[in-house]
């Protein structure tokens, strides 16, 4: 984040058109600044590591490099950027695969404006997966299908050391629970919540409640819906 905490965003699509109507729309926030735009994801992988975003507004399908392997780039460099799937088609195989690359979700591209908005700042702030169902259906749908999270153990020792509290969270997350929603849920504060999901990923090796979803179905905790 800057030093006005403001979020920063690369917009990444060959339609210079929808980067243009992102632009009007995102830089309407006084929140949220759009720091630059590429064309394809060569271009978004020089200019996200020279720009440094906070998040990333990914197309799946541009030429000279599509998103997902640009998306697998960049978490594999170690980019702390979150990043978001823009996708034509619900439930697209392109935003599967993106997900198993790293992505912190995905979004339809004729999205309100207000759903672009809740995505960008939900996976900011870590607080949700992406605001829209859409993601939250998918990874009911297909999260038991794909890989365990890169670093996550595979046996139970990682779950043997989170608390029972902390096991109870991770489930209230892997089912696509706010932050409030669980703090409502388990009556506890939001600020606690916060604290025992940072302590989820630390202890799990994880990066993102994406990763914990997908590691909750991966060892059976919550079941496909």
């Amino acid at each position: 984040m800057t030093a006005t905490s403001n979020t920063r965003i690369l917009l990444v699509d060959d339609q210079e058109l929808l980067r243009m109507g992102f632009r009007m729309v995102l830089e309407a926030q006084p929140d949220l600044d759009v720091v630059g735009e590429a064309r394809d994801g060569a271009e978004a992988i020089d200019l996200a590591q020279r720009l440094r975003p906070d998040v990333i507004l990914m197309d799946v399908r541009m030429p000279v490099l599509d998103g997902v392997k640009a998306t697998g780039a960049l978490i594999g460099a170690g980019s702390r950027a979150r990043i978001i799937i823009l996708t034509t088609f619900d439930l697209d195989e392109y935003a599967h695969a993106a997900l198993r690359a790293g992505a912190s979700g995905f979004l339809l591209k004729d999205a309100p404006p207000a759903d672009l908005l809740s995505a960008i700042r939900a996976v900011a702030s870590g607080d949700a997966v992406v605001a829209p169902s859409t993601t939250r259906r998918l990874l009911a749908t297909i999260a038991h299908q794909l890989p365990a999270p890169v670093g996550a153990p595979r046996g139970d020792d990682g779950l043997g050391a989170l608390t029972p509290r902390e096991q109870e969270v991770l489930a209230a997350v892997a089912r696509g629970l706010s932050n409030a929603e669980i703090a409502a849920e388990l009556v506890l504060s939001e600020a606690t919540v916060k604290t025992h999901v940072g302590r989820i990923l630390a202890k799990l090796e994880l990066r993102d409640r994406v990763q914990i979803v997908i590691y909750a179905y991966d060892h059976g905790l919550v079941t496909p819906a």
